[in-house]
């Protein structure tokens, strides 16, 4: 039986990584680490009876965090617990730093203690910086972050390498694009289209709406961690991208057209401060190390998406009901 904590597993790319675990790996068991902060969901996992574990814990708080550790022999640590929206991180970013880089120290320092298998801090093609017109990331380009929750990602990607470098303790490092999907929360940008074109109200769209992301289906990510967990090498970096290059406004008219709604729902707002223009991910050293290829295209991905949603509104409606309406209200629909 092989243990793995995970951090942030009431989060959208954390929940989804848990039910993979719990219902296609045998002899797994996972404990789940979650503060249940405004972006964590109980509703994002089932009520697992056996080989599952909640602990409601601040990884920030490392006297409690080291209560896990202590009543549990932990093989694997997987990293997702993060503050993760820039706007906030615009606003507040002292409460990134806390989390994104005191947290990922905490988790270091005990997983070392422990003798933990593997570490896995899950990262962001965010903290690369900004791409021009042409190129794409590799795991050696320079960190340029940009945002202080880039910076505060970019600096627990170098506390979890220097642990490796002077400590020898076998870390890893994954850097993904921006993920979609199920369970994903309300303020990101497709969830956000979906839901806000299903209620025929704006959908606000930064500057111009050219920005560039490579877009990856989260399953496709989840299948990708699981790999760099089996097969990838304890001190390297590995970037994770879905092959889907696209712009904001793009995206947002092609669940439009899906749903069969007005191009008119598009409101241009100011753009967002330091807003990267264009991100792309070179992940050809997973594809050759341990034959990851995303299954999802663009297209197909959203597709399923706009289904999920469809299909699960009272998921978002119980979300957008709570103490959620205000943040809404004052971020987007009074810009």
């Amino acid at each position: 039986m092989k243990t793995y904590l995970v951090t942030g597993g009431f989060g959208f790319i954390g929940s989804n990584f848990i039910r993979h675990i719990l219902n296609m790996r045998k002899n797994a068991a996972v404990i789940n680490a979650d503060k249940l902060t405004y972006a964590a969901n109980p509703k994002n996992l089932p009520d697992y009876p056996e080989d599952y574990k909640f602990y409601k814990i601040d990884i920030a708080d490392k006297l409690e965090l080291a209560k896990i550790f202590n009543e549990n022999r932990i093989d694997f640590v997987v990293n997702f617990a993060a503050e993760s929206h820039v706007d906030r991180s615009i606003a507040a970013p002292g409460i990134f730093v806390k989390t994104n880089v005191e947290g990922t120290l905490n988790l270091l320092e005990l997983s070392m203690k422990h003798n933990v298998e593997k570490f896995l801090q899950i990262s962001t093609d965010e903290a690369y910086g900004s791409l021009g017109a042409a190129g794409k990331f590799s795991e050696e380009t320079p960190l340029s972050p940009r945002s202080p929750y880039s910076a505060s990602k970019a600096s627990a990607d170098m506390l979890a390498m220097s642990f490796f470098h002077t400590y020898g303790m076998p870390v890893l490092i994954s850097r993904c694009s921006n993920n979609y999907g199920p369970y994903q929360f309300p303020e990101k940008l497709i969830p956000l289209a979906i839901i806000n074109a299903l209620n025929n109200k704006d959908i606000p769209l930064y500057g111009d709406g050219r920005n560039i992301r490579d877009w990856i289906y989260v399953d496709d990510h989840v299948d990708a961690i699981c790999l760099v967990l089996e097969k990838g090498k304890t001190g390297e970096v590995y970037n994770i991208g879905g092959n889907s290059e696209a712009e904001n406004a793009d995206i947002i008219k092609f669940i439009l057209d899906k749903l069969n709604k007005p191009s008119s729902l598009i409101k241009y707002v100011k753009d967002r401060p330091g807003h990267d223009r264009r991100y792309a991910m070179d992940f050809s050293k997973i594809t050759s190390e341990t034959g990851f290829m995303p299954a999802y295209g663009i297209e197909k991905g959203i597709e399923k998406t706009i289904d999920w949603y469809i299909k699960n509104e009272n998921w978002w409606k119980e979300i957008l009901s709570g103490n959620y309406k205000e943040y809404y209200k004052e971020m987007y629909e009074n810009r």
